[in-house]
């Protein structure tokens, strides 16, 4: 007889419990207990400080250097097309959010960066201070060197290596921070209910995930009348095609996991079988436009309310430095934003409390998110299939 599957609740499930609890917690906790509960906050942020520069290099250094070695025409065209994609992305998000954010957004005054990163109300009984091996620019810096010198040395042992410590990060992703984070959600939103600051933050969730809704819809009609432009087909067609990965993505939140979907509804589309073959399961790796384009949205609507800057010589470095750590993402839930916290830190200095509330608001679209990514996916295969065969 075969075993029973066991349940298992998943993480967007488990965010929102967390955010409900933490609120309701909120009216009646006792101040030793939020003082346990701050203490526990504390230690796992300096534990986030330590791992994420691993974190960039563990999952960077070994994606460059497999795709170095890996060179082809077809990859690079590929790799490419990805990069741009999620470039656009990221500066479509900007402009869409710079003009619609002051007239859906009210400021509130007391919503600030002093009073929402502030916990002095409640401070832990200790902390502990677990200073990186490196800061976070370094350790980018440092991926691109091992990445791009092991591709050109052609070193196997590198190579090894780098991958069996993108293994490790991974496996600390996985096992330790995705299961801890609901709790680290918790005690942000119990902290933030205690201070009287739950409010603003649950009406900027609201806005802001229907705004990522509706600018992923525009996004993805302007990825396939681009490639129904190149390629010479009805995009609106096209995009009907792959209705049915959309859904699948839904419902699956794994890129991965809807490559079979994937990769049918592209050949419907007309793309070569060689082709699709290639470019569907690459672009599941490799293109998350639409991570980038809600991680930018969100971390907009956060930096808007709060009056920090957000000037476009500050995105712009964002931006470009958020395409290259999303291509090493790591393929679970929430993989994309845990690969983002480092940029999020060094380019537009979040803090811990900044990063959880990102956190939070980013897994609340993780599903959207996912869709866009691989319906996204036919429209970069549509392009490839196109200029291969007119190449050959």
């Amino acid at each position: 007889m075969e075993e029973k599957k066991k349940f298992r609740l998943g993480l967007l499930p488990k965010v929102i419990i967390a955010i409900i609890l933490g609120i309701t917690c909120s009216l009646f906790f006792p101040a030793w207990a939020a003082r346990t509960v701050a203490t526990f906050n504390s230690l796992f942020s300096s534990f986030l400080g330590f791992i994420i520069p691993l974190l960039i290099l563990g999952l960077v250094a070994p994606g460059i250097a497999e795709m170095g070695r890996n060179a082809g025409k077809l990859l690079l065209l590929t790799v490419i097309l990805a990069y741009s994609s999620t470039l656009l992305a990221g500066y479509f998000s900007y402009f869409t959010c710079k003009f619609t954010y002051p007239f859906i957004l009210v400021k509130d005054p007391s919503f600030t960066l002093a009073t929402v990163s502030d916990t002095s109300s409640f401070q832990p009984f200790f902390t502990i201070d677990i200073p990186p091996a490196f800061e976070v620019m370094t350790a980018l810096i440092l991926a691109f060197v091992l990445g791009l010198g092991a591709a050109y040395s052609k070193s196997e042992t590198i190579v090894k290596v780098l991958g069996e410590f993108r293994d490790i990060i991974n496996r600390v992703i996985k096992n330790v921070i995705i299961p801890i984070l609901p709790f680290f959600i918790f005690g942000i939103f119990l902290m933030l209910g205690m201070d009287g600051q739950v409010a603003p933050v649950l009406k900027l969730f609201l806005k802001v995930i229907l705004v990522i809704f509706a600018i992923h819809v525009v996004f993805l009609l302007l990825q396939f009348l681009i490639a129904g432009a190149i390629s010479r087909k009805n995009p609106f067609r096209c995009l009907w095609n792959m209705l049915p990965a959309y859904a699948t993505a839904l419902g699956t939140q794994s890129s991965a996991a809807t490559i079979p979907v994937t990769l049918a509804q592209v050949r419907k589309n007309g793309v070569d079988n060689g082709v699709s073959s290639f470019t569907v399961p690459l672009c599941a790796t490799i293109h998350l436009a639409g991570s980038t384009l809600k991680i930018v949205a969100c971390a907009y609507a956060i930096m808007y309310m709060m009056g920090m800057d957000t000037g476009i010589g500050l995105y712009t470095g964002f931006i470009f430095l958020l395409g290259v750590t999303m291509v090493a993402a790591p393929g679970v839930p929430g993989g994309a934003i845990m690969a983002a916290l480092a940029v999020l830190e060094s380019v537009l200095g979040f803090d811990s409390t900044l990063q959880a509330l990102m956190i939070a608001l980013y897994i609340a679209m993780d599903s959207f998110g996912t869709a866009c990514n691989v319906t996204g996916d036919g429209a970069i295969s549509l392009i490839v299939d196109t200029i291969y065969s007119r190449r050959k």
